[in-house]
């Protein structure tokens, strides 16, 4: 089975690139994201099924904007203009983009014209819109009909549906635009007439049928993490070639509560995949005794992961011919290292993670086109364990960063326990979807004073910091409800006695990173 036609994505240096091709997905059709740089008679090689492009923080007028070569309006694919990308289809094809001294930020009242507009149709003659622009179209080029004004942009929306052409001043992508996923709809289904096809089931067939013809009868290795990617990664491998696979799941002691045991009973009773699991505690615990400076943990950390892996890998080897090793990139990592340009799931001889020279393999990357919401759905078709689907980021070095100060088998016990307690009332609470992560910190250096009982007592701090999130580049702290904050900080002090003082991280990202470590 091929992948389908992309829409692609031109990125003119927007933030919501990565979020207009996430849209585009949740609407059920492929997308993916190109530089602005790409030469059209490129873009057009990769046969698109339409062309969006983005906004970006230039105007067109300043020196060394960004341009859009009028050639690939005469290609017939057709294209959605949005922001800036609207101004510079506008300019392009022969309309007016003015400075008119005037700017719109934010929500925005839009005054639509629905009649005989494939974008608009059905909605309110008014709606809230999000703008972020200075420039503006005062006249919309040849051919296209003005749909749309707002108080600062007299053409905030045009449309040429003979020639399959749209565009808008605002954000459709984003969630402040009221019906902007019906807008963007609109265009797919309406004006390109691309049909929706792009569902779990489809990528599975896809990546089932890539894998098998790569792999063909060699024996595949894969580092299984535990969290949802190197997960879901595995299980579609496994569902390719079956016991041609074998995960290695590296415990080394720095887990949450409970993960260890969901890796080694639950995901092998639900994929039935063939799991060496290697107990490393004691030399993880060995290599870190003694480091408080986080950025050495994370070293020490990496440096004997690469090596247990490496022992385990020789081992599967030496009883099969494995060539090639599973890994769980994603999307956003692709585009994130400049390599969003090509859709290719196997790469050859990659050295990974800094693994050993001598240990080299082809790398298999099946989730590499898709996004974290996806990841999570193609894992539920897969059958896994919706625990592990909807297990919150955790990160490589575990816990070891979430302790301040050095890491010992006793803190790293407490801290379990605390995180456990928080686990647990945010998943009765029902708001485990709501939190995009949740880092449970122990403070293992500082001691406070405190009352438990009838006397004084020294204890830990423990820091919540629950965050919300879409993609980790930016967050901001939870606005939990104060009852499951309560239960929360009860429980950890009357449950956890090496602790007296818990309290609440409230700072956004940035300045503040999600970790503290």
């Amino acid at each position: 089975m091929n992948t389908p036609r992309p829409v692609l994505v031109v990125d003119f240096g927007a933030q919501y690139a990565q979020l207009i091709a996430r849209r585009v997905r949740e609407a059920r059709v492929y997308s993916e994201i190109v530089p602005h740089t790409m030469p059209v008679a490129e873009m057009l090689a990769r046969d698109p099924a339409a062309i969006i492009l983005s906004g970006g923080p230039a105007s067109v007028y300043a020196p060394g904007a960004p341009q859009v070569d009028p050639k690939l309006f005469d290609a017939g694919v057709p294209i959605f203009g949005i922001c800036y990308g609207f101004q510079a289809m506008a300019q392009a094809l022969g309309g007016t983009v003015a400075h008119t001294g005037g700017r719109e930020y934010g929500g925005t009242p839009l005054r639509t014209r629905p009649e005989g507009a494939a974008l608009f149709r059905d909605l309110p003659a008014e709606i809230s819109v999000w703008m972020s622009h200075g420039d503006c179209v005062t006249e919309a080029p040849g051919g296209f009909t003005v749909t749309a004004e707002s108080p600062g942009a007299p053409v905030a929306a045009f449309e040429d549906l003979a020639g399959r052409r749209a565009g808008t001043q605002f954000h459709p992508e984003v969630e402040h635009t009221a019906y902007g996923q019906r807008i963007l709809e609109r265009f797919l289904y309406d004006v390109a007439g691309i049909e929706p096809t792009w569902t779990p089931e489809n990528i599975i067939d896809e990546q089932v049928a890539r894998i098998r013809a790569t792999v063909g009868d060699k024996e595949v290795i894969c580092a299984l993490s535990g969290g949802v990617d190197s997960a879901v990664a595995a299980a579609l491998v496994h569902r390719a070639v079956g016991d041609q696979l074998t995960c290695v799941f590296v415990d080394h002691g720095l887990l949450r509560a409970g993960e260890a045991e969901q890796v080694e009973k639950d995901y092998v009773a639900a994929t039935g995949i063939r799991l060496r699991v290697v107990d490393a505690e004691e030399r993880f615990l060995a290599a870190l005794a003694g480091v408080t400076d986080p950025e050495q943990k994370r070293k020490i950390i990496g440096r004997e992961f690469i090596r247990v892996f490496e022992a385990a890998a020789r081992e599967v080897a030496a009883a099969g011919d494995v060539e090639f090793l599973v890994q769980g990139t994603l999307y956003p990592d692709v585009v994130e290292s400049g390599g969003g340009t090509g859709t290719a799931n196997i790469k050859s001889h990659h050295n990974v993670g800094g693994l050993p020279e001598d240990l080299r393999f082809s790398l298999v990357e099946p989730l590499r086109t898709l996004f974290k919401d996806e990841v999570r759905q193609l894992g539920l078709a897969l059958g896994l364990p919706e625990a592990m689907v909807w297990r919150h980021p955790f990160p490589g070095p575990g816990l070891a960063i979430r302790i301040i100060g050095e890491v010992t088998r006793e803190r790293l016990d407490l801290l379990r326990a605390a995180d456990r307690i928080a686990r647990e009332e945010l998943t009765a609470a029902g708001l485990d979807r709501d939190v995009w992560q949740f880092p449970v910190v122990l403070l293992a250096d500082v001691r406070s004073v405190g009352v438990q009982g009838d006397g004084r007592s020294y204890g830990h701090p423990i820091v919540l910091r629950p965050v919300s999130s879409s993609d980790a580049m930016t967050a901001d702290w939870s606005r939990l409800p104060y009852d499951v904050i309560a239960r929360i900080s009860t429980r950890i002090t009357n449950e956890v006695p090496e602790v007296n003082r818990v309290v609440l991280d409230v700072t956004s990202k940035p300045p503040g990173t999600i970790e503290w470590e």
